[in-house]
């Protein structure tokens, strides 16, 4: 495994499509670790390749599913050409901040559930229905890989926020990709 560079806006990298990939080679699966390293090293909860300059339809994350539960197992996804397959009709705006736009959160709108068929990192076709925070994790990671940033989709003008210097990001609002 190695460590990759995260990519910082404004390179036009993070707003290129990412190609969808043919077959789950060895190659794919180091490609899947060196982010999962990148990612928690950052330290983020989640990465999408077109944030280490690759353009491949991967991503990886790692989240508790339950915050009010913080001694639970986190959920961990190496997911190759991920895919939003269904939405709610239910929404909420929550916070969000990503490693590529360092400093800064925004309030995003997205979709309170959402399923997502994917392939696993042994080419296994899986199924994900998820609801709350990984929803909003998944739909932020598949915009990546279609050249989305949060900052597209902030429910308004006013609603990015610089981050003081010396603060860290509170977990909650750790919506890191």
């Amino acid at each position: 495994m190695a460590l990759r560079e995260i990519v910082l806006v404004p390179d036009p990298v993070l707003r290129r499509k990412a190609k969808k990939v043919a077959k789950v080679t060895p190659a794919i699966q180091r490609l899947l670790d060196d982010m999962a390293e990148t990612m928690r090293a950052a330290p983020g909860v989640w990465l999408a390749g077109p944030q280490i300059g690759v353009l491949q339809r991967v991503i990886v994350v790692e989240v508790q599913p339950d915050p009010d539960k913080p001694d639970t197992q986190h959920e961990f996804y190496q997911l190759v050409n991920p895919e939003i397959a269904k939405t709610s009709q239910e929404t909420e705006e929550g916070s969000e901040g990503c490693l590529s736009i360092p400093g800064y959160v925004g309030d995003v709108v997205r979709a309170v559930a959402v399923d997502v068929k994917a392939l696993d990192r042994s080419g296994k076709p899986i199924k994900i229905k998820a609801r709350g925070f990984l929803a909003r994790v998944l739909q932020h990671e598949i915009d990546h890989l279609d050249g989305i940033l949060y900052l597209d989709r902030l429910a308004g003008p006013d609603k990015l926020h610089q981050l003081p210097e010396d603060d860290a990001i509170p977990e909650e609002t750790k919506v890191v990709a």
